[in-house]
């Protein structure tokens, strides 16, 4: 399947830690994003990536030039949701936002209440940012790796029932209603859920000649 740059779906992540940006760490938030997409992902995509401080100008500025100069029409953040006064990601978030998606933090803090009771004090957003020519979804992530792929498919048993839904469930049909690229994902990783009504066949890649 080919695309055009209009319908090229581009993620942006963007990891955020005084202390990964100024080298004390290497940062483990866009590594493991950048692994779970790639397993979860069928669509093609292009990754605009930044690693950056807990300064909240510097937060508000980079979002809005990902959804406004690179296009994003998916970003997904982690670190600095939490309580401390350093941990602005969820202000900042919101402040460049049109319209706040509440279920996604709700469903992100139930999902890391099976594991911890200090969830509660996550203050983890999403938000659309909308401009005349686009639309993009924002979502704060946990910052540690597990947390993050707990949050996107969420729980399942042994047999690999789904216990808890992840949050990534609901993204591809949330970025169809704001108008951006159909998005397909391996249901063994996180299926999808779409209406009826919103499904298109699914895309086979062909296996390349032996």
């Amino acid at each position: 399947m080919t695309t055009t740059l209009e319908d090229e779906l581009i993620i942006g992540l963007v990891s955020i830690s005084d202390r990964a940006s100024g080298g004390v760490y290497e940062d483990q938030g866009i590594p493991a994003l950048e692994s779970w997409l790639a397993a979860a992902l069928r669509t093609p995509y292009r990754l605009e990536t930044r690693l950056i401080p807990d300064e909240r100008s510097q937060i508000e500025n980079t979002l809005i030039d990902m959804v406004d100069l690179n296009h994003c029409h998916l970003i997904l953040t982690t670190g600095g949701t939490g309580p401390a006064r350093r941990d602005v990601t969820p202000d900042a978030t919101l402040s460049v936002g049109t319209k706040e998606m509440p279920g996604f933090g709700e469903q992100m803090r139930q999902i890391s209440l099976q594991f911890v009771p200090t969830a509660i004090l996550s203050r983890q957003v999403a938000v659309i940012r909308e401009t005349p020519e686009r639309a993009c979804l924002i979502m704060n992530l946990p910052g540690q790796p597990k947390a993050i792929k707990e949050t996107l498919e969420g729980l399942k048993d042994a047999d690999g029932r789904q216990l808890v839904n992840g949050i990534f469930a609901a993204v591809p049909y949330c970025i169809d209603l704001i108008g951006g690229p159909y998005m397909e994902t391996d249901p063994a990783i996180c299926k999808a859920f779409r209406p009826k009504s919103a499904l298109r066949p699914a895309h086979i890649i062909p296996e390349e000649n032996p």
